[in-house]
């Protein structure tokens, strides 16, 4: 009795052996050429066929860069529907299939992180990707990190939850500055005090150019008190000349949208709601 259950204890350990020898050889064939493989955008090994012109290229983003270039036809300018892609083709082997996370052929994983909804293939998981249903597509990040804004219609820090103006369709226009679509831009956005939307780099730009206005509705797009004060300063200091001491003007804020009527001054007017001089003259 006690060697037939050191036989069946042996026959355990054996199979258990052979299986995690086959574990290892099957985890050892998916990660074959992981981070080897891709383009500029994604490290993925596969390639896509695109159902708009039926062309092989490595991503979205290569197809989109490729046929909106300056020297394609504008009537032939396109981007590529990226819920429609049917076909991949591994980068390891070459075989064309149907989408999916492993090579029918090989056994390679083609991307650790796989979306089925939106076609996409990426080995690089550090940028923590997740598919966020109300935007339809997938975003990068981390899940946990943001929410999604049914009016804006579009992903915020979650930091954002209960402190940013909603603004109906913020994110589906293209920015302001650069006109790059934002919805889809790979490029880090922001949100405004206002509640436009604008890459973080141009909002940057605008500042180093001392241009502290929103480009759509022209309020002021950071804290401006402190430069409040020093017009403030500078009106003091520069007494108008005797024909314009009581001359009235009316002002429209651009930042409470309140108007007023206040008097003249060649540096600035100041609304007399908010104390901002972020306004404009609508009536001499």
């Amino acid at each position: 009795m006690e060697d037939a259950h050191l036989n069946l204890s042996c026959m355990l350990t054996v199979e258990s052996k052979v299986e995690s020898k086959d574990t290892g050889k099957a985890t050892e064939l998916l990660e074959r050429g992981h981070m080897e493989y891709g383009c500029p955008h994604y490290r993925r090994r596969c390639r896509i066929r695109a159902p708009c012109c039926n062309e092989i290229f490595d991503c979205r983003h290569c197809h989109n860069e490729a046929k909106n270039n300056i020297n394609v036809d504008q009537k032939h300018r396109h981007d590529i529907p990226r819920h429609q892609v049917k076909q991949v083709i591994c980068s390891l082997c070459g075989t064309e299939q149907e989408v999916g996370q492993v090579c029918v052929n090989c056994g390679v994983c083609m991307g650790k992180y796989f979306c089925g909804t939106c076609k996409l293939f990426d080995d690089d998981t550090s940028k923590r990707q997740y598919h966020c249903n109300g935007c339809g597509i997938c975003r990068i990040g981390g899940r946990e990190n943001f929410f999604h804004c049914y009016k804006c219609g579009c992903c915020y820090s979650i930091m954002l939850k209960n402190s940013h103006p909603c603004v109906e369709g913020a994110m589906h226009h293209d920015c302001p500055v650069c006109f790059e679509f934002l919805f889809e831009s790979t490029n880090d956005v922001t949100v405004m005090l206002c509640g436009h939307t604008i890459h973080k780099d141009c909002l940057k730009e605008m500042r180093e150019h001392y241009q502290y206005a929103c480009p759509l509705c022209s309020k002021s797009v950071c804290d401006m008190s402190k430069v409040w004060e020093k017009y403030d300063m500078e009106i003091a200091a520069t007494p108008m000349p005797e024909p314009y001491k009581n001359k009235l003007v009316w002002i429209l804020c651009n930042d409470c949208g309140k108007s007023s009527q206040v008097q003249y001054h060649v540096v600035a007017q100041k609304c007399l709601n908010c104390k901002s001089y972020n306004t404009r003259q609508t009536r001499g």
